[in-house]
């Protein structure tokens, strides 16, 4: 995994190592195609009011930004949200910092910067509007940080298999698909504790094989 870069005066740069008795303190991405619900994963489960970029969405964005399946959207996230959440309980206790991306294409760039430092990603996917997702998994994958896929279950949306996603976005077997409701705390939370464990076990297997860990965003 790729390794942050220590810079105390930045909270979205921490470290994964804790001094006894306190919490380990995480960051997360959760990243996903315009509209898959970033913005309601952070709020749902945040301890604190998330911040929140979000802005009117207005004519001069119409050509970039399909509203296609959309049609309630008003806002549109153009630099990050922020959120964060205490598991106090979980086998080692944690402190996750939640950072969301904005969806679009256009702000990869961004992406670049907000993943320096993560233990990994959490891609939501909205399969009414599949083809989103296929940007953000190709942008983990290229830079090496474990993620899991998060299917948000929307009203009304066509219900598939996990593993119908995975072949559809054509993921290898190591990466996790789990379903979710974004709006829901006990979902989110659950899919949280589901990257966690899986960015664990990737770094423990690549321990084992002798790898040496990606730079992409040490260089980036």
């Amino acid at each position: 995994m790729p390794s942050p870069i220590p810079r105390p005066d930045d909270p979205s740069t921490v470290s994964p190592h804790s001094q006894a008795g306190a919490p380990t303190v995480l960051k997360i991405v959760i990243a996903g195609g315009f509209g898959a619900g970033k913005t309601t994963a952070v709020g749902a489960v945040s301890e604190i009011t998330p911040l929140s970029t979000e802005e009117y969405l207005t004519e001069a964005s119409a050509d970039v930004d399909s509203l296609a399946g959309l049609a309630s959207k008003r806002t549109t996230t153009v630099a990050f949200d922020f959120g964060r959440l205490s598991l106090p309980d979980a086998p080692v206790p944690l402190e996750l910092f939640l950072f969301g991306t904005p969806g679009q294409d256009r702000f990869v760039d961004l992406w670049y910067d907000l993943s320096r430092g993560a233990v990994g990603a959490v891609v939501l996917v909205d399969t009414r509007r599949l083809e989103s997702s296929f940007t953000p998994v190709s942008f983990f994958e290229d830079i090496g940080l474990p993620f899991v896929v998060a299917v948000n279950q929307f009203d009304g949306a066509h219900r598939y298999h996990p593993e119908q996603v995975r072949a559809a976005l054509e993921l290898p077997a190591a990466v996790p698909v789990v379903t979710c409701d974004a709006r829901d705390t006990n979902h989110v939370a659950g899919v949280l504790l589901a990257l966690v464990d899986h960015a664990v076990n990737s770094a423990a297997t690549t321990n084992r094989a002798g790898h040496t860990p990606s730079t992409t965003l040490q260089d980036a």
